[in-house]
């Protein structure tokens, strides 16, 4: 009898987030699910690793084909505790989400859900990041949950070369008209920051927020004019960040002599 395929899950907005859940269920059908979390929201933490303090885990949830447990860390932390403690073997797939909010263009590198998938495609296991642009807590999954099984589906039968990932982003409303594998927008987040006064010590308090400005509007093979379109944005990820064409410029026109 063949082995059903081993899915570890985590993601950025905790372990009892409504996107976790609903990505755990949807992926039953398809293999041994094993879940390590964060106990509580994480997002933004992107690729950060818990380095002066221990951290623990616990099991919330054990059933026949399903294994939740809660860590104390970050996404990070989460998928390489995991593959060293609770997996039996190595995943097939790594996955994290299905996220709170939009992971398209640069939001990438600040993402904790694809901190997990980048931690997943550094160990060389496939790995999708799957969000949904919408931060409301209770925001309806239902319409991503088909495109998450398919696409799930589709990785385990073809493989990801080594060193390359998925971040998946769905609109904030359906109906979808289909998919579109894209590259990453260009684009910057501005005005990042607002401020108030403490209302005892005068000291001035900053918050962040922020507005994204996209530098490519009319860019159509992007993953902004995808979302923004209607369309399910694939954009395939690598983790080698080398500026290849920098390096020949250099070799080529710098004087690196010394």
């Amino acid at each position: 009898m063949q082995e059903k395929p081993l899915i570890l899950i985590s993601n950025d907005d905790g372990v009892d987030a409504k996107g976790i859940n609903e990505l755990i269920q949807a992926l039953r059908s398809i293999g041994e699910i094993f879940v390590m979390a964060p106990d509580s929201p994480r997002s933004g933490a992107s690729s950060a690793i818990t380095s002066q303090i221990a951290i623990s885990f616990s099991i919330v949830h054990q059933e026949e084909g399903l294994h939740i447990y809660k860590c104390s860390g970050t996404p990070t932390d989460c998928i390489k505790l995991a593959l060293e403690t609770i997996v039996p073997r190595t995943p097939d797939l790594v996955i994290g989400g299905i996220n709170h909010g939009d992971n398209s263009a640069v939001n990438v590198h600040y993402s904790g859900t694809m901190g997990v998938v980048l931690e997943g495609c550094m160990k060389g296991i496939p790995s999708i990041g799957y969000s949904l642009c919408d931060h409301n807590p209770n925001a309806d999954f239902s319409p991503t949950i088909p495109y998450v099984v398919h696409i799930t589906k589709q990785t385990l039968k073809h493989g990801l070369p080594n060193g390359t990932c998925l971040n998946v982003n769905f609109p904030e409303l359906p109906p979808y008209k289909g998919i579109k594998v894209c590259r990453q927008t260009i684009g910057r987040w501005e005005r990042e920051w607002c401020h108030c006064l403490h209302p005892r010590s005068g000291e001035k308090l900053y918050w962040i927020t922020g507005e994204f400005t996209n530098h490519e509007p009319q860019s159509i093979d992007t993953d902004k004019w995808a979302l923004d379109n209607g369309f399910v944005a694939i954009t395939p990820t690598q983790i080698d960040l080398t500026a290849y064409e920098l390096m020949e410029q250099i070799n080529n026109n710098w004087d690196l002599s010394f």
